[in-house]
């Protein structure tokens, strides 16, 4: 495996590349033109600048995180093709630049769902948290505005003030699309991007819904292992792969993770890894890797992984704000950093003993 950090480009991210570069094991950035709105056409101009600021320091561009589905897409509208053209030139011009990567994700209006960017811990550290509490007593509409005050000045990924700005009318788009509707749309998506990937070698990431359930009643799809093994199987194609997020299939407990990992093996083409505590039913918030910090046995996780043999990018995820650090809630550099030193320890433990037993 290797390890990464995502990374949002010198604009958007409080985090540098020379930090980055710092964190012992790190050799990867999964990054993004964060300025690009779903359905632009990225440049391989833009593509190529990104790919040698990111090796002027020192590392590489281990993948793509994301490149955003335009809605007309997901809800099959009658202009969903010219967005799907702008998408398999945009994969081109990637597989153009040696990057073979694309992490992407196909959830209805919100990319991921958490109502509070800064509860405090028990530590004095915070985290983004969830309560479905909350969610079952707010206005969907008013949603954005309820968390954005705690964003520390930055743009949030699936949280653009200008997608905001038109919620209403994202809801009223989805109002006649249904689970089976968006798998129907998935798959006419997935068929018409696979020739680009086959002949680029590029794999595509499904990223799964956070949280794993429906919420202000849109659809969700990407949320287990039966609705993961039937989008593999209705375009069965290796590069019609997946992103392992423990924390997003985490946030439901009865989601087997480690088993979720080897039932996927040669399909996981990326990895998300980080730590939840769950408080009660419904409600859950991030927790430092560590896996007493949370619900989550981080170790059997990894040796998962490592039993599948997996050898693609694997990066630390959603780290609290410690220290002092103002940045993106979930993306600052200090407990991303534990988080990756943490991993790779368990990792060469796992390597190690793997290679002693397997000496005896």
């Amino acid at each position: 495996m290797e390890m990464t950090l995502r990374w949002y480009g010198s604009k958007s991210d409080s985090v540098t590349l020379q930090q980055i570069r710092q964190i012992p094991g790190v050799t990867g950035v999964i990054t993004t033109l964060y300025e690009t709105q779903p359905g632009d056409l990225w440049s391989r101009e833009e593509i190529h600048a990104r790919k040698v600021e990111v090796e002027a320091a020192g590392l590489h561009i281990s993948g793509i995180e994301s490149v955003n589905i335009h809605d007309s897409i997901k809800i099959g509208s009658p202009d969903r093709d010219k967005y799907i053209d702008n998408y398999i030139k945009t994969l081109e011009r990637l597989g153009q630049e040696d990057i073979h990567i694309v992490c992407y994700n196909f959830m209805p209006v919100f990319d991921w769902t958490r109502t509070e960017l800064a509860r405090v811990r028990y530590d004095g550290s915070t985290v983004l948290a969830y309560s479905q509490k909350t969610i079952d007593s707010i206005d969907p509409a008013k949603m954005f505005d309820s968390i954005s005050s705690d964003s520390n000045g930055f743009v949030l990924p699936g949280w653009e003030p200008e997608r905001m700005a038109h919620i209403k009318e994202l809801f009223e788009m989805y109002q006649d699309i249904d689970d089976e509707k968006l798998f129907a749309n998935l798959k006419y998506f997935l068929e018409a991007i696979m020739p680009v990937c086959d002949k680029y070698d590029i794999n595509m990431a499904i990223h799964p819904d956070d949280p794993a359930w429906s919420v202000f009643g849109l659809p969700r799809i990407i949320i287990n292992l039966p609705n993961l093994q039937r989008m593999m199987k209705m375009v069965d194609d290796p590069h019609n792969g997946v992103t392992f997020c423990s924390g997003s299939y985490g946030t439901n407990p009865d989601n087997d993770l480690p088993g979720m990992i080897r039932a996927l093996k040669g399909r996981i083409h990326f990895a998300h890894v980080r730590n939840l505590q769950h408080n009660f039913p419904g409600d859950f918030e991030e927790a430092a890797h560590l896996s007493r910090d949370g619900s989550f046995d981080m170790y059997e996780i990894m040796k998962a992984l490592y039993d599948i043999d997996f050898s693609g990018p694997i990066r630390p995820d959603h780290g609290r704000m410690i220290w002092g650090e103002v940045a993106m809630p979930g993306y600052g550099l200090y407990d991303r950093a534990l988080g990756a030193a943490y991993l790779n320890g368990l990792w060469e433990a796992i390597e190690k003993g793997e290679k002693q037993h397997a000496a005896k």
